[in-house]
């Protein structure tokens, strides 16, 4: 199998190291690249996956917009999100969003609040699916650009709250790149929140993980969502489901060995 992430920055992607060892689990033969992606070179690689060239892809920030545009077919999740992270050629291009299951998995996996409302941080692509994940919860939706959020929130049936502005008992979804490169999240949001999905990391851990610590706070960091997430695209390619705790582990080890 040729399998491939494409986005920028795409350079500190842990996606190959999780992907190399769930092709050895199922007992694939194939690799996991790495590309820097813009818009143009997205639509060249998904030439590529039509003409059997990749076997499959994903899609990182900040192209999952445009790859829904370019799948052919959507799974009834990114039809709901209008992002896609995930592309196969079946005789069409066919676009999965694996972050909706990945949200919908960590919310409703009894860690956090059955009834705690979501404040999502953003509203990219990731964003677009954290909204769907959530399911019935009640969302609200921040972001720096209010009129993207605006128009997110109303499409979903969501709530939008001004950049900063903290929501009591929420769970953070932090759908932005705050924390990458050491960033903090807007002063007081965590602090009144009951929870942090943070989908940010780096070789250490992101100032909201650290800091929802410290409170006591249930958290799923980067990690975790990235390897659930590259387990339900890995699903989805080859029809085998390969144990999580390791790719956990091979999500924060970041080794392809």
């Amino acid at each position: 199998m040729r399998l491939a992430v494409l986005g920028d920055p795409v350079a500190h992607s842990r996606s190959p190291a999780i992907h190399a060892l769930a092709l050895r689990l199922a007992g694939l033969e194939g690799g996991y690249v790495a590309i820097r992606a813009d818009e143009a070179v997205l639509g060249e690689v998904v030439e590529g996956l039509r003409r059997g060239r990749f076997s499959g892809l994903n899609v990182t920030m900040p192209l999952k917009e445009a790859a829904w545009g370019l799948a052919e077919r959507a799974t009834p999740d990114a039809e709901r999100a209008g992002s896609v992270n995930t592309l196969r050629f079946a005789g069409r291009v066919e676009g999965h969003s694996s972050d909706v299951t990945a949200f919908r998995e960590i919310l409703g996996g009894g860690r956090f609040g059955a009834d705690a409302e979501v404040l999502i941080l953003g509203a990219g692509g990731s964003a677009r699916a954290a909204l769907v994940g959530a399911g019935g919860r009640r969302v609200h939706v921040s972001s720096r650009s209010e009129g993207k959020a605006a128009r997110l929130a109303a499409a979903h049936g969501a709530a939008t709250v001004g950049w900063g502005t903290a929501v009591a008992g929420a769970v953070v979804v932090n759908a932005t790149p705050l924390g990458m490169s050491g960033e903090e999240l807007p002063e007081g949001v965590l602090g009144a929140s009951s929870g942090l999905i943070d989908l940010p990391y780096g070789d250490e851990p992101t100032p909201a993980v650290s800091a929802a610590a410290e409170r006591g706070l249930p958290t799923a960091d980067g990690f975790e969502f990235l390897a659930r997430q590259a387990a339900e695209s890995f699903r989805w390619w080859t029809g085998v489901s390969v144990s999580l705790s390791p790719l956990i582990e091979a999500a924060r080890d970041g080794k392809n060995s």
